[in-house]
């Protein structure tokens, strides 16, 4: 089930996302996530969970301007996250179309997920929804020591 997500959801969302942050180059962030600080961002932005057959929060997915300013205010970015054991059952595919309806509704033009290049999975996904490439960013990102590539995909509403 595809629902809003509450403030009482900030635990089980940090649950999925610290490891993703810790161990991944999914994202290219590298401080962790706080219930307090998810709980304000429940608060003010379209955060959106899965939950699994148990009522778990198996996933989330949130999404939020694309760039600052009342020019880009049509045009918003979409992070999607899944605990191991949820990927690969369309739980992301339901969550993606829950953020993509909800900002239909909203006015919102256009979508954009910024996917790092190494997440080859993620990529693929937002293709099969019918992101396309729009830009190749390289060495924006650094994590571990390293630089990484972004990829930005973007689909028409």
């Amino acid at each position: 089930m595809i629902r809003r997500a509450t403030a009482a959801d900030a635990d089980a969302i940090a649950a999925i996302w610290n490891p993703i942050i810790r161990d991944s180059t999914i994202t290219f962030t590298t401080e962790e996530k706080t219930a307090e600080g998810l709980r304000a961002r429940i608060a003010s932005e379209p955060v959106f969970v899965a939950e699994d057959g148990t009522g778990a929060v198996a996933g989330f997915a949130v999404y939020f301007p694309f760039r600052g300013g009342p020019g880009y205010r049509f045009t918003m970015e979409h992070s999607i996250n899944l605990a191991p054991a949820a990927r690969g059952q369309g739980i992301g595919r339901a969550l993606l179309a829950a953020v993509e309806g909800h900002a239909r509704d909203a006015g919102v033009v256009s979508m954009f997920a910024g996917v790092s290049a190494e997440n080859a999975a993620g990529i693929a996904f937002h293709a099969r929804a019918g992101y396309a490439e729009a830009a190749r960013l390289p060495r924006v990102g650094h994590k571990f020591g390293r630089f990484l590539d972004l990829v930005l995909m973007r689909k028409f509403l």
